[in-house]
Parts: structure tokens; C-alpha cells; sequence
């Protein structure tokens, strides 16, 4: 049993290195689909991936979740805030990545966590912990730096990190897995991309019929490059900690920043890099007020265990639910990284 567990963990890490590594180099992809503009790739990474999404759950038979959520006029009401969301989302990062601006596209998924406490505060009235308040702070340093050093507000990873941050709360409220909420998506995105699509090429200026077969290839390959992560995530989600993906996930930002710099060749100046120093400290004491945070909640639960079931208070319970629910920290969404 012991091997047979190892085993899985082995193969759950090696998912989520593989979702989180095909994420981180997606910046590689976008480029090859030129002379299409960002709204032709956009339109198309909506139609291909509702083919592929629906042909991968037609092979694993998993339709049942659809007339539940026919039946639920508000999570489809949501499920179509979302659709447009992360169409803002995505079609802004194609359009930040062919136009030479992966590093600060990156700087948006690094932000994206800190943006969320932001939210939770703002909207949800959260409470924070003192350090997360210090994040906070170092992280609006970061971007007033950046402001500086761009000579404008970082506004690309600005609306990638916001536009993540509020399809994150409402995809919490939907509660789909990551399959079934990208197939629903997907399908509300469906008919207006495919009907852009098909007025492209009415005005003949549509690139997948003018520009051969590896091009309409290499567009149509645009529903496996969004939906194989996924499915990878997936298998990762079942097999390794929460807290293990939490910190897996900070692999994409890493290499769309190194494919910015090193192999796009875009400038750091010493203020961007200034910048971006403040929001990785601020990253930092994220991660290590959570890894605290979760120590000492298994340090509760652990002793909370050891009371024997017939003498345990109603209190010792709950702080032990409480304390259990702390350990396994908050859960990373399988969509986080997804450029």
C-alpha cells in the first residue's frame, strides 16, 4: 500500500508539473498562430475547445452534470459572468503576448493572488492575519513602482489579475470541476465566436481559410493546448496535497517571465526589477504566513485527536473541524494559472 501511494503521489506530481509547465509555456504558442490577430485566436480557442472538452466527456460518459445546471437559472446566469470574464481575460493575454508583452502579462498572474485577498476583503469583509496585511501593502508598493517604471499603470497585468480575480469568486459560487465549468463556458462563448468567425471569412479576411493547412491546424490545436492542462490538473488534484498544487502554481508566472526576459528579449530596466521584487517578497510572505498558518492548525487537529471520542467537548470538535480545515489550506483553482 505503501508503494502503491508513492506511486500515485509520484504521478500526481508529475500532472501538475506538466499542467503548470504547459500553462508557463504557452507564450511560445500564441506567436505561431500569426498573421491571425488576437481576436481571430480568441474566437477560435472558444469554438475548438468546446469540440475538444465535448468530445473528451462524451468519452468518459460525464453528462450528468448538464441538466442539473439547465435546471439551475442562477449558476447559469453565472456560469455566462464567467464566459465573459475570462473572454476578457484570455483574449487580453493573446493580445499582451503577440504584442511583446509577456514579462508584464506574467506580472498579472503573479499579482492575481493578491488581488484576490484584496477582493475577499473588499467584497466578502475576510479579516486578514497582520502578515497578510503586510503583503498587501508590499504588493501596492510593487505597483506604484511599476507605474514609474513603465511610465503608466501596469494595465495589462492589472486587468488580467482583476478579470482572474472576479472569475475566481464567481467560479467558487458555480462549483463545476475544471472540465465541466470550461465545457459550459465554452458553449455560452460558442455561438457569438463562431458566428465572428464565419463573418471573417465572409469579408475574406479570415486567416484559417487563407492561410493553409498548418496554420487551420495549428488554430484549431488551440482547444488542446486550453483543455490538456486541465485534464492533467485533474489527475494531479486527486493524487498530491492542496498545499502542494497552491505552491505548484506560482511555476507559470515563473515561466512566462523567464520566456519574457530571456527568449523574448524584453527590457528590464533596474525599476521594473525593482518592482517585481516587491511582488515576489510579497508572494513569499504569502506563502510562508500559509505554511505556518497550516502547521499550526495540524498541530491543533493532531492534538485534538488524541482526546478520546467519548470525552471530546462539543468546542474540542469544532476546533478540530476548524483546525482541519486550516491544515489543508485553500484550495488552488484549477484555472488559476490558465493564460
Amino acid at each position: 500500500m505503501a508503494v502503491e501511494s508513492r506511486g500515485e503521489r509520484r504521478t500526481g506530481l508529475l500532472n501538475g508539473l506538466a499542467a503548470y509547465g504547459m500553462w508557463g509555456l504557452v507564450p511560445l504558442f500564441w506567436p505561431l498562430l500569426k498573421p491571425a490577430g488576437a481576436v481571430e485566436i480568441l474566437a477560435h480557442r472558444m469554438v475548438w475547445s468546446l469540440v475538444f472538452v465535448g468530445v473528451l466527456l462524451l468519452a468518459v460518459r460525464r453528462w450528468a452534470w448538464v441538466g442539473e445546471l439547465l435546471r439551475q437559472p442562477l449558476r447559469l446566469a453565472l456560469i455566462t459572468v464567467a464566459a465573459a470574464v475570462i473572454t476578457v481575460n484570455w483574449g487580453v493575454y493573446i493580445w499582451a503576448v503577440n504584442a511583446g508583452h509577456v514579462v508584464e502579462a506574467s506580472l498579472g498572474y503573479f499579482i492575481n493572488p493578491l488581488v484576490t485577498i484584496a477582493m475577499g476583503v473588499l467584497i466578502l469583509k475576510e479579516r486578514l492575519r497582520p502578515t497578510q496585511w503586510v503583503a498587501v501593502g508590499v504588493g501596492f508598493a510593487a505597483v506604484v513602482v511599476l507605474t514609474v517604471g513603465y511610465g503608466r499603470p501596469p494595465w495589462i497585468s492589472l486587468s488580467l489579475a482583476l478579470s482572474f480575480a472576479v472569475y475566481g469568486l464567481v467560479k467558487k459560487k458555480v462549483n463545476l470541476g475544471g472540465i465541466e465549468s470550461l465545457a459550459a463556458e465554452t458553449a455560452v462563448q460558442f455561438l457569438p465566436a463562431l458566428g465572428y468567425l464565419l463573418w471573417l471569412t465572409a469579408q475574406g479576411d479570415s486567416t484559417f481559410t487563407g492561410g493553409g493547412a498548418g496554420h487551420a491546424a495549428l488554430l484549431a490545436a488551440t482547444g488542446v493546448v486550453t483543455a490538456l492542462p486541465l485534464v492533467c490538473f485533474g489527475a494531479a488534484a486527486i493524487r498530491v496535497p492542496l498545499s502542494t498544487l497552491g505552491l505548484l502554481q506560482y511555476l507559470a508566472p515563473v515561466f512566462q517571465f523567464l520566456l519574457g526576459v530571456l527568449y523574448f528579449d524584453e527590457a528590464m530596466p533596474p525599476e521594473r526589477w525593482a518592482g517585481f521584487a516587491l511582488v515576489w517578497l510579497a508572494l513569499s510572505l504569502l506563502t510562508w504566513d500559509a505554511l505556518r498558518t497550516a502547521r499550526r492548525a495540524a498541530r491543533t487537529l493532531a492534538a485534538a485527536s488524541t482526546v478520546p471520542s467519548r470525552t471530546m467537548t462539543t468546542g474540542t470538535a469544532s476546533a478540530a473541524r476548524k483546525a482541519e480545515s486550516l491544515a489543508s489550506g485553500p484550495e488552488p483553482d484549477p484555472e488559476a494559472a490558465r493564460p
